[in-house]
């Protein structure tokens, strides 16, 4: 509890001071606000008889919830290299508060950006079904659960928050093969295969699910929103993660001591210079 408790307010401290710095607010603002222009332009084009701005609506909802794993791995490995997780490490409890406050400021940072670009995006999209907010929630509740174990674990791979640019290739291409921006059907069938292994497809299923009206099944794979899988997918990633991420950051955490941080800046000073 005691480390619950102070996990809680580390990761409120974090989160409100995400929205009181200039740099960090700028980014809360810019993903939304490029992803509703997306919206605008491609509002009058239509796919199997449905606005296409209805059908990517719910998928970039998903995508963007999936982003607080590239979010989660980024901030580790940042406060890996500057000693932040070697302080926590040395603190009675320090390791889970620590680890309970990134998901809460995690988290709490995907949940305002999922509002800030749905509210406008609400009045720009026509056809959505505003009914269905029981399922949005329970997909990305279990969607988050699902993507931030895994977002600590790759943060634990990296020493240094400059190699953190591998991540990101690879998750262009899988938001590229999850049927994000437009329906999974439009791949070729070995593509959607990958594309269903991931939990941004599932995620972004569920949330069109939650969404668009019953028509819009027919453009999906089996034409059925598939619930069940959605469950299970998300629910195999999650379990995966949750069992996975405190052996590796335990592991990382023992690694790490002041010799390790004093060297890691030493090179960061040697670069700059």
């Amino acid at each position: 509890m005691t480390a619950l408790r102070a996990g809680w307010t580390r990761g409120l401290v974090e989160l409100r001071q995400s929205f009181t710095n200039g740099a960090e607010l700028f980014s809360h603002l810019l993903w939304p606000g490029l992803m509703v222009a997306v919206l605008f332009f491609v509002r009058d084009v239509s796919f199997g008889g449905l606005p296409l701005a209805a059908l990517a609506l719910p998928g970039i909802l998903g995508m963007n919830a999936a982003t607080g794993m590239i979010s989660m791995s980024q901030q580790l490995t940042a406060d890996r290299e500057d000693g932040t997780l070697l302080r926590a490490k040395a603190t009675p409890h320090g390791m889970p508060a620590y680890l309970v406050g990134k998901v809460v400021s995690v988290s709490g940072g995907v949940l305002a950006d999922l509002v800030i670009f749905l509210v406008p995006a609400m009045f720009l999209v026509e056809g959505l079904r505003i009914g269905s907010w029981p399922t949005l929630a329970w997909v990305l509740a279990l969607g988050l659960v699902a993507t931030l174990p895994a977002g600590a674990v790759l943060g634990s791979l990296f020493r240094t928050a400059r190699a953190q640019g591998l991540v990101q290739l690879p998750f262009i291409a899988v938001i590229g093969i999850s049927g994000v921006f437009y329906p999974l059907t439009a791949l070729p069938e070995w593509l959607q295969a990958i594309g269903q292994v991931f939990p941004i497809y599932w995620m972004g299923l569920g949330m069109r699910s939650a969404l668009l009206p019953d028509a819009a099944v027919a453009v999906e794979v089996g034409e059925s929103w598939r619930h069940l899988e959605t469950a299970a997918v998300l629910g195999a990633w999650a379990v995966l993660g949750l069992l996975v991420a405190p052996i590796v950051l335990r592991r990382m955490a023992r690694r790490e001591s002041g010799s390790s941080v004093a060297a890691r800046r030493e090179r960061a000073l040697r670069r700059i210079g």
